[in-house]
C-alpha cells in the first residue's frame, strides 16, 4: 500500500491526522474493510441461543 492510498482511505473513513497517532495501519485497513461490509444484508442474525450452542 502506498502512502497516498493509505491517506485516501483515512479521508474516506473520516480519520484525521491527529487520530492516526492512536491507530495502526492494520486498524485503518480493518476499518476500511468493515466499512465495505456495512451494506451487507444477512438472511439470519445469531441470537443468544446460537451463541450458547456454539
Amino acid at each position: 500500500m502506498t502512502t497516498p492510498l493509505f491517506l485516501l482511505r483515512c479521508v474516506q473513513l473520516g480519520i484525521s491526522i491527529r487520530d492516526l497517532d492512536l491507530l495502526s495501519i492494520g486498524m485503518v485497513n480493518d476499518m476500511y474493510v468493515e466499512s465495505g461490509n456495512d451494506s451487507c444484508k444477512y438472511a439470519r442474525l445469531a441470537d443468544q441461543k446460537d451463541f450458547d450452542s456454539f
